[in-house]
């Protein structure tokens, strides 16, 4: 059942009266993701129990499975209000900024994960994350960078790395920050979409045409032109125009003269030898860019695509799918939630945190992913949990949890605990550079498949039984039964099913001869099997 515009419009109806602009954000969710469902006649799963909870919540707002520790206190207490405390003790670790990093660098460079920008977006990221920057702060840095300030100066990566493509960069700027993908409008206007045209995309190009490479410094000039032929006619000069359509005045719309070649050469040459970025230009297209882009009306498509990609992280689908094509001919699944969720987001200083505590706390976010029927909802419905594979830094970190002593991280200080987490994380990237990144239509690859089952890498770092190792603990002890739960429930956050048990223990027992690698093989099967690989 594919979601319409008729089919919001029910789902209105049956919220009307019940949702007010001052509710929570996780309030305002419920109310219009449970009217849309109640419209469509559908019965949502239920909700999650304790432990898929915590085992969620860390992985998606900290990027890694949670210790036996944490799972343990989480279900066990009996705070009504544990889920919030929680959420904001992990929203405030330094494991949330590191993770919510990871993934902006994959989406402001989706066909290279973190190496097409380099290392020093990332860290720019880290930085930006870590400092609570507001979305609105994070673009404006990576469009209108200053290299230097040591703190933002891998924050021209982003520009850097597509300047030999001017319209690659046009495009790219568009669809990590506006949610449109311009790209068909490049040589006609859009064939199937009536919002764009040619003057869309070389109105965007104006804006970014003038940037260029002086010496691997970053510069703009203060004049330039973006030319483009069109669909019948000569070939036409584009104003800078957004995607609203809004046009600005450009007084500096001209070609260079040969003196200004000359001295643009001349500055080249002195920023190679200075390692310093020219001045910048007293009109800079790039800055109308972003000033134009926050604006009013304009700002619409900032708030909107950054709300649907967020949803789209910690729902496993956007209101708008594919992420990049939000445009009138591909109407989101609730209208109305987006847009109040981006006007909120903007009226709140594009503070992500807030964003991100809203839909978490929802129990839109918190249903199971199990539903009793063989036939599933829509899942643009959002009436059952998504399962959402994990990312190559995600798995890489869940698998040094899962193979570390639980011991190692029982009573130890907020401080100690996240270093002791962060330098698992850091001694996984290695492995995690052999992993693919997940796309929506994902399907574990063959060289996964293979790394696991036949390469020795896995067993070299994760399944070794030394000092603080679970294998290590485990191949101690006597009772097997209580082995093989430890095992379970350092991979998965759970207690062994009585038949899960009595197999085990039963492939244990049957190589009483090789207890130490009866073990290894245990913790192997559980880390290769979907149930750990996936967020569920």
């Amino acid at each position: 059942m594919l979601l319409r515009p008729a089919y919001a419009l029910a789902a209105l109806a049956a919220l009307s009266g019940s949702a007010r602009a001052d509710d929570p954000l996780h309030t305002l969710i419920d109310q219009h993701v449970g009217a849309a469902i109640k419209s469509a006649g559908v019965t949502p799963a239920p909700q999650a129990d304790d432990a898929t909870l915590v085992r969620r919540l860390t992985l998606d707002l900290v990027g890694r499975i949670p210790t036996t520790t944490e799972v343990d206190a989480y279900v066990k207490s009996d705070d009504a209000n544990k889920r919030a405390t929680l959420v904001d003790r992990l929203i405030a670790s330094p494991g949330f900024a590191r993770h919510q990093a990871a993934q902006f660098e994959v989406m402001l460079n989706p066909d290279g994960g973190g190496r097409r920008g380099g290392a020093a977006l990332g860290e720019y990221l880290r930085g930006a994350m870590t400092a609570g920057k507001s979305w609105d702060r994070v673009y404006r840095e990576l469009m209108l960078p200053d290299e230097s300030d040591a703190t933002m100066k891998g924050a021209a990566d982003f520009l850097k790395a597509r300047l030999a493509d001017p319209d690659k960069l046009t495009n790219d700027v568009s669809v990590s920050f506006f949610g449109v993908n311009v790209s068909c409008a490049q040589c006609h206007d859009h064939p199937l979409v009536k919002d764009w045209t040619q003057d869309h995309f070389y109105g965007m190009k104006a804006f970014l045409v003038r940037t260029y490479d002086a010496g691997g410094m970053l510069a703009e000039r203060g004049f330039g032109l973006a030319k483009h032929k069109a669909n019948k006619g000569p070939e036409k000069v584009a104003p800078m125009m957004f995607l609203t359509g809004t046009k600005l005045d450009d007084p500096t719309a001209r070609e260079m003269t040969k003196e200004e070649q000359k001295k643009e050469k001349e500055l080249v040459e002195a920023s190679k030898k200075e390692k310093k970025a020219p001045p910048p230009p007293a009109f800079s297209a790039r800055a109308r860019l972003v000033e134009v882009s926050l604006k009013d009306g304009n700002a619409d498509f900032f708030a909107r695509s950054i709300v649907n990609r967020m949803w789209h992280r910690f729902l496993g689908s956007g209101f708008v799918n594919p992420l990049d094509q939000m445009h009138s001919e591909n109407p989101p699944s609730h209208p109305e939630l987006l847009a109040a969720l981006a006007k909120d987001t903007a009226a709140h200083g594009y503070d992500l945190k807030r964003l991100v505590s809203g839909i978490v706390m929802s129990q839109t976010y918190s249903r199971s992913s199990h539903y009793p029927t063989e036939a599933t909802p829509d899942r643009r419905l959002f009436a059952v949990a998504a399962l959402k594979p994990f990312t190559p830094l995600q798995l890489s970190t869940s698998l040094k949890i899962a193979a570390a002593d639980p011991a190692q991280f029982e009573g130890k200080k907020a401080a100690e605990f996240e270093k002791l987490v962060e330098q698992m994380e850091g001694g996984g990237r290695g492995f995690a550079s052999l992993i693919a990144q997940p796309t929506d239509n994902f399907q574990v690859g063959v060289g996964e498949a293979l790394l696991f089952s036949n390469g020795d890498r896995v067993t070299r770092e994760f399944l070794t039984d030394g000092g603080n190792t679970v294998l290590g603990r485990v191949k101690a002890m006597t009772d097997k039964k209580a082995a093989v739960a430890l095992l379970v429930r350092t991979a998965y956050g759970r207690a062994p099913t009585d038949a899960e048990s009595t197999a085990l223990v039963a492939y244990v027992e049957g190589r009483a001869d090789r207890p130490a690698e009866a073990y290894r093989q245990v913790l192997w099967a559980l880390v290769t099997a979907p149930e750990f690989r996936f967020v569920y």
